[in-house]
């Protein structure tokens, strides 16, 4: 598995993530703009106004005005809207929602050069220091990590909208995986209740093809070489196991997706329980 938070390949391949964004919704129409997503409450050009919010946050911009001729939220009331992490990103959403979609990608470019050109400046004392994240506070180098993850979630997310294909292997979602897999152990363990002395293998087929074999002791860890058989090998699409991860799939709807072998209880119980990202 890539590990890597090397600068220059890490921001290499989040440049390289924020022009597969541009490239996907570019001559969308406005219909097509307006597509629901799998996100609960968003559409597409919603999916592309979060990812406006964040990078302006990170550029230490503050959402826009609300337009005077849209209804006022209160973002915190929304069915979809959990924390306060949600609630800030709702209100970049709603603040840009009024606009057409050619006015929000030619935004969204300005910001990402912008963010470009502030990932360029950066010196490796600034790309080590800590920082906060969703995931608390980490080295800079990692968060950027979780930007990749998120922003290669959201390709997908309206690629499935859409209805559109687009590669799911390669460099960027070698990255973006790394940083999807290291919360797994954690979420098979606490999550879907994998029992002490228990191992489970994820044998994913597809664009990102590997073996990942996790042990459940006092916490659960990868192992490379396992020293007992798979109490339960699932086997599916690893494009299925990350959708199941961000929440975007319906659990019980895939498992005729998945091949269960060993105890097929656990691995089901397993699978209702993966998702876990904000």
């Amino acid at each position: 598995m890539t590990d890597t938070l090397d600068r220059p390949e890490l921001t290499a391949r989040l440049s390289d993530q924020f022009d597969a964004l541009a490239e996907l919704v570019a001559g969308l129409d406005e219909l097509q703009w307006r597509t629901p997503s799998p996100l609960p409450g968003w559409t597409v050009f919603d999916v592309l106004s979060h990812v406006i919010g964040i990078e302006s946050l990170l550029l230490g911009d503050r959402p826009p005005a609300r337009d005077p001729q849209a209804p006022e939220v209160d973002v915190k009331t929304l069915p979809h809207v959990r924390n306060e992490i949600g609630a800030l990103n709702e209100i970049w959403v709603q603040r840009l929602r009024p606009r057409a979609g050619a006015e929000l990608l030619g935004l969204y470019r300005e910001v990402i050069d912008r963010r470009r050109a502030a990932l360029a400046a950066m010196d490796d004392t600034a790309w080590s220091a800590p920082s906060p994240s969703p995931i608390g506070e980490v080295p800079y180098a990692r968060f950027m990590r979780v930007r990749l993850f998120d922003c290669w979630m959201h390709e997908l997310d309206i690629a499935d909208a859409l209805g559109k294909r687009v590669d799911e292997g390669g460099p960027r979602a070698e990255l973006a995986f790394a940083e999807f897999a290291q919360s797994l152990p954690r979420v098979v363990a606490k999550r879907g209740k994998a029992p002490a002395g228990s191992l489970i293998t994820l044998a994913l087929t597809g664009p990102l093809a590997r073996t990942l074999h996790i042990e459940v002791g006092d916490r659960a860890r990868y192992v490379d070489t396992p020293a007992i058989q798979p109490t339960v090998t699932l086997e599916l699409d690893s494009g299925l196991l990350v959708r199941l991860g961000g929440g975007r799939v319906d659990a019980d709807s895939a498992l005729d997706r998945i091949t269960f072998h060993g105890d097929a209880d656990l691995g089901r119980q397993v699978v209702r329980n993966l998702a876990f990202t904000i």
